[in-house]
């Protein structure tokens, strides 16, 4: 897999991970396929996704509320197909979808060509981007954070192109007992939701850490909300039980007023 490959950033990407992904490029759009589970939880995070940009930028698409995300630039890190970025393009956003592997983003841009959605799509690191000079109003990276060397220098480098003002929001696994029973061995090797290996539990991040990481990054404290699996109803929704799936907001500060 020789186009999946980058020139690697110490700590911020793990060539194994962006291969694993990028030989199943051609099943992101299959929902009943290898990412049946990132379909099922989507409603739930774009939920959360939805409310912490309206809550935070205010409701921007006028009455009805069709397209509340109306003009925020928003910077999706790790697109993988475009399961997220697509929705929040159909919000109103102006979405930039980013991902190391060329594979896909070409899978992205297709199904968004024929969906007639206009996203901007580009293979890459975020930062890239920041050498760039880019920001964004919100910066979006869903089950990413998991699967980096070292969380820490990549969520600064995300935070790096955050606006000042602007948001950075985040889903992944905490590092509990209960999340390797249920998101590896359940997930994985039970339900076989996930191709085996997908996750390697080491680099679960705890809501503690993910704390110190944005702070760090020069963030506020973020927001935390669990996100939890119902699997007589297969269905996600939000709640306050982070053990395993988490989602986080975290607001940069604005410049100060001179």
């Amino acid at each position: 897999m020789q186009q999946a490959r980058q020139a690697k950033a110490p700590g911020t990407l793990d060539t194994e991970e962006i291969d694993r992904f990028a030989r199943l490029s051609s099943e992101w759009w299959d929902a009943r396929g290898k990412f049946r589970a990132l379909h099922r939880i989507n409603p739930a995070r774009l939920s959360f996704l939805r409310d912490a940009m309206v809550g935070h930028f205010g409701c921007r698409g006028g009455e009805g509320g069709v397209r509340p995300l109306q003009g925020l630039s928003v910077l999706d890190v790790g697109c993988g197909g475009g399961l997220i970025a697509e929705p929040l393009a159909r919000m109103g956003a102006r979405v930039t979808g980013l991902d190391p592997a060329v594979e896909n983003i070409e899978a992205a841009r297709r199904h968004a060509a024929g969906q007639g959605l206009d996203i901007a799509y580009r293979a890459g690191r975020v930062e890239e981007l920041a050498v760039e000079g880019l920001a964004f109003d919100a910066v979006v990276c869903l089950e990413v954070v998991e699967h980096v060397p070292d969380p820490c220098a990549f969520l600064a480098a995300c935070a790096a192109v955050v606006r000042p003002g602007g948001r950075l929001l985040l889903s992944t696994l905490n590092r509990t007992l209960k999340a390797y029973l249920l998101a590896i061995i359940g997930g994985e090797y039970v339900l076989r939701w996930l191709p085996v290996g997908t996750h390697r539990w080491e680099r679960f991040v705890t809501p503690d850490e993910l704390n110190r990481y944005l702070r760090a990054a020069g963030l506020e404290a973020p927001t935390i909300t669990g996100l939890l699996y119902n699997p007589l109803a297969d269905v996600w929704s939000l709640g306050t039980d982070t053990d395993v799936n988490y989602l986080a907001a975290a607001s940069k500060p604005a410049k100060a007023q001179t």
